[in-house]
């Protein structure tokens, strides 16, 4: 949710998860669409909204510090999405400029839950997409799931 204002934080599915501490804000990402982005209309191509929330959301973790191939190369975790739900509300078209934002709306020992909206910036400014991602941190090597790295953790708590 872009501008600083909060979702509340329930429940969704029947999942369960502490609720984040106040102090992890959201942090929002620009995105301008480029041609490559739409489809034969000039409208972004709805998988491509998926690669502006992953950026978005490999910027928010930079943000804290933190870069995915480093984690990898020194604690062996790599972070998968495991679930998806995503609502297309309007359409984004060539040249607009667009923000997505990353909100931990869950996290557990070794997942988040993260809300995600992207915004047309401007004078047409709407909400074009909105989802609920859920990521699980897991081993390099085995994919199975590990606890959250005790630096990212900390910065979570």
């Amino acid at each position: 949710m872009a501008h600083g204002t909060k979702r509340k934080q329930l429940g969704h599915g029947g999942v369960t998860g502490k609720p984040v501490p106040a102090r992890c804000a959201v942090f929002t990402w620009p995105v301008r669409v480029y041609y490559e982005d739409t489809d034969a209309g000039g409208v972004v191509y709805h998988a491509n909204y998926l690669k502006f929330m992953e950026r978005a959301r490999t910027e928010w973790l930079r943000h804290l510090g933190f870069k995915q191939d480093d984690l990898r190369r020194r604690l062996g975790v790599l972070f998968v999405v495991t679930a998806l739900k995503l609502d297309y509300h309007k359409p984004a078209h060539f040249n607009d400029e667009l923000a997505v934002s990353v909100e931990i709306l869950y996290w557990r020992r070794a997942s988040l839950t993260f809300a995600q909206d992207v915004h047309r910036l401007g004078p047409e400014h709407a909400k074009l997409c909105s989802a609920e991602v859920g990521v699980v941190c897991v081993d390099s090597t085995s994919f199975k799931p590990q606890p959250w790295p005790r630096e990212i953790a900390a910065e979570l708590q």
